[in-house]
């Protein structure tokens, strides 16, 4: 077993579904990703908008048996059920919190447990496979998800407790910042659009797929704006880790420039994920909370934005 192998219990997350005969149908037309690339053997990412193009959650998606699930932040499944129930009363599905019957782990470096499992998982991001009522989803090179039903979780905790060490939620979320994967937290519903979180860059946003609620605002920030605000990944140099929405400064300005998306402690540190103003960040002299608080060093991410490629999905 390699010492960096390991799982967790994704606690901080829960499922809405959306089930029926019209659950694709009617998600096409509110979602920013295109649902009819989804697959038994494709999952992707994706958000969904107000009207002027504000996320008000980002998600994990894929196809379930009569509908379709979204795994996005606990606290943001009421208030995305409500919204969009208001636009689901001439579709035939019904939309539910199926939280309580999906445990998911997150796994790190792991196929060979995954191979036990029965799961055997490609290695392109966004793959999914099913195996015994059990869906593994790779959500970024070298890390995975295994769903797995209620009844079936104690079974598979056992199984991956016999193979892997069991680490914390801090050790999947610095996973995620450093694949540079944005989501939308509570402290930061309605306050980015889809691009400001490069979510056009890792797949969850399509531009040829037609109208969807808030379609024509970032449409418009993709062909006609240059986005002067974007995910970065930072490291900063402080004990305690910051919240989402948390404020960041720069002496070149009068105001905050941006904002923490997510963060997890490092080795040496911390590592976040924040939305900041492009001329801001070239700069390089950024903080947190203030312009005398802790300061940050920008990290690389692990792609480039391409709008050519992006426009192309």
């Amino acid at each position: 077993m390699a010492d960096s192998a390991f799982f967790c219990t994704l606690t901080h997350e829960g499922v809405l579904a959306v089930r029926g005969t019209d659950a694709a149908k009617f998600l096409q037309g509110q979602l920013t990703c295109n649902l009819n690339y989804l697959s038994d053997t494709q999952a992707g990412l994706g958000a969904r908008c107000t009207q002027k193009g504000r996320m008000q959650s980002s998600f994990r998606i894929l196809l379930e048996s009569d509908g379709v699930l979204l795994a996005m932040a606990t606290e943001l499944l009421e208030p995305q059920l409500a919204d969009l129930k208001k636009y689901a009363v001439f579709s035939k599905s019904k939309l539910t919190d199926e939280s309580a019957g999906w445990v998911r782990f997150g796994l790190g470096d792991a196929d060979d447990t995954l191979r036990g499992l029965g799961l055997e998982l490609p290695t392109q991001t966004d793959a999914m496979v099913r195996a015994d009522g059990l869906i593994a989803v790779r959500v970024s090179p070298g890390r995975s998800e295994i769903w797995a039903p209620a009844d079936q979780a104690g079974r598979v905790r056992e199984q991956l407790a016999g193979r892997l060490r069991e680490a914390d939620l801090n050790t999947w979320l610095l996973g995620q910042v450093r694949a540079g994967i944005g989501q939308v937290m509570p402290q930061t519903r309605e306050l980015f659009i889809p691009q400001m979180l490069n979510l056009q860059a890792v797949g969850g946003v399509s531009f040829k797929k037609g109208c969807y609620t808030g379609q024509e605002i970032v449409a418009r920030m993709q062909y006609l704006g240059k986005l002067k605000r974007r995910l970065y990944r930072l490291a900063l140099g402080a004990e305690q880790l910051p919240a989402p929405g948390s404020e960041l400064f720069a002496p070149s300005h009068g105001s905050a420039i941006g904002e923490v998306v997510i963060s997890a402690r490092a080795e040496n540190g911390i590592e976040l994920l924040a939305v900041l103003q492009a001329e801001a960040a070239e700069e390089g002299d950024l903080h947190l909370g203030d312009l005398q608080g802790p300061s940050l060093t920008l990290l690389d991410l692990p792609y480039q934005l391409d709008r050519d490629s992006e426009i192309q999905r």
